[in-house]
């Protein structure tokens, strides 16, 4: 399991710009968490040497006992709770001041490994930046600039040296595996229950999981499948009951486990930006996506329409997905929205043949070349699959690193269409044959 590093400290000593950089982006997923009224970052690490989830907070006032920044620092908490390591950043510029001893304290009463960076260091003496700093007494300081990159990388090295190398555990599931995810109250726990039919199984906890992700294995209709619960199934009150019913973190991880992703939505409720993130990580993550709108039975004619309109609205891009208007309660349309499961599983596991693929390749270049790059035009020779759960093809050429981002999508679409693959997403990559002139006077 991926580990999970949190940012803390106070505000504008660069944890935001310090995330952006470890995940590659430049605007963070945001979580819009119940009863909290600011927003906490999250994403994958791609930067290091391992893989890894980062999670961003606000500013943290460990001693906030009411207002907008008591919120923040419950958030922080929650976020402190969850994480498996801990990036103390603090300002080398601002010096140390009484706020970053409050929260040394604090971090180290939460027993989780802490890494100090002392931020904003690009063009300083490192030495003498650091110095002050050992008085936190939350382990060597390590100077970084969030802006400039330096020290970055090495730093984060250091900290992933710390967590062992992910081991391929034997699997002694069958069929796939199937993560229920979605925002508090939509009827998760209600789907499983009903899922689970009259076979009654009990929930135990997967070996070498860290954090609580309770597998449920079930067979229906003479096929086994394992449910992965992302809430509802831990002991209520171990951090904090409002937070608890939903963690960020345990979704992230139930969803990079699973071969399939049941996002859960509640008719009776407007489609918000947290489903359609939930959705975004699920796709950027590669997995198969059924999409089951809940409570369906509870809401009248127009509100059916206007559920509808939104999804189009604000899901389009999961429209590679079926959408499934169910009961969890009634346990109506829980059949089709198996069989939904069991196709799109099927497609993220498929195997496409070479000539095939190769096959419609060429037919996609007869409908439509790619864009010429200056006087050239890049040249598409031939595909083959590179992997499954997504599929990936890979597609081999001349100057394909000039191919858009927008001929790429329609690659995939044509491929995904040729193949009838429903369910779920695709991914293209493009390898270039190098030019053994191209270094030549």
């Amino acid at each position: 399991m991926k580990p999970t590093l949190v940012l803390v400290g106070r505000p504008n000593v660069g944890k935001s710009t310090l995330f952006n950089r470890l995940t590659r982006t430049r605007d963070a997923l945001v979580a819009d968490m119940p009863g909290l009224t600011r927003d906490r970052h999250y994403g994958i690490g791609r930067g290091g040497n391992k893989p890894y989830l980062v999670v961003d907070t606000g500013g943290f006032e460990p001693t906030a006992r009411d207002g907008i920044v008591a919120e923040m620092a419950r958030q922080a908490e929650s976020a402190i709770a969850e994480a498996d390591a801990l990036l103390f950043i603090v300002d080398g510029r601002a010096g140390l001041t009484p706020h970053d001893k409050q929260i040394a304290d604090r971090l180290r009463r939460s027993g989780r490994p802490i890494f100090l960076a002392v931020n904003k260091g690009e063009g300083a003496n490192r030495a003498v930046l650091s110095a002050e700093f050992h008085e936190l007494a939350c382990g060597e300081p390590y100077v970084i600039s969030s802006a400039h990159g330096d020290g970055v990388t090495a730093l984060l090295n250091l900290v992933l040296d710390s967590f062992p190398e992910a081991k391929e555990e034997e699997d002694d599931t069958h069929g796939p595996k199937v993560a229920i995810v979605g925002r508090p109250n939509v009827g998760k726990s209600t789907l499983i229950n009903a899922l689970l039919g009259e076979e009654r199984v009990i929930a135990f906890d997967m070996p070498g999981t860290t954090r609580d992700a309770i597998a449920v294995p079930f067979e229906r209709n003479g096929r086994e499948y394992t449910l992965i619960d992302t809430a509802g199934l831990r002991r209520r009150g171990k951090v904090f009951e409002a937070i608890e019913k939903f963690s960020v973190i345990k979704t992230l991880q139930a969803v990079e486990e699973a071969n399939v992703v049941v996002l859960v939505l509640d008719a009776s409720q407007d489609i918000s930006d947290q489903d359609a993130h939930i959705g975004g990580f699920a796709l950027e993550a590669g997995r198969a996506l059924v999409v089951a709108v809940n409570k369906w039975d509870e809401v009248d004619e127009y509100r059916r329409e206007r559920v509808k309109v939104d999804i189009g609205r604000k899901l389009q891009f999961l429209s590679f997905a079926r959408f499934h208007y169910i009961s969890a309660l009634q346990s109506t349309g829980i059949g089709a929205l198996l069989k939904s499961v069991d196709g799109a599983y099927a497609a993220a596991m498929s195997k496409l043949p070479t000539p095939k693929l190769t096959r419609v390749l060429m037919a996609a270049l007869a409908k439509q070349q790619p864009p010429r790059h200056g006087v050239f035009r890049p040249k598409l020779r031939y595909a083959h699959q590179g992997g499954q759960n997504p599929p990936i093809v890979i597609i081999h050429g001349n100057a394909l690193e000039h191919v858009p981002e927008s001929y790429k999508r329609f690659l995939e679409h044509s491929f995904m269409e040729a193949f009838k693959l429903q369910g779920t997403p695709m991914r293209v990559e493009f390898r270039s044959t190098r030019n053994p002139y191209a270094n030549d006077d």
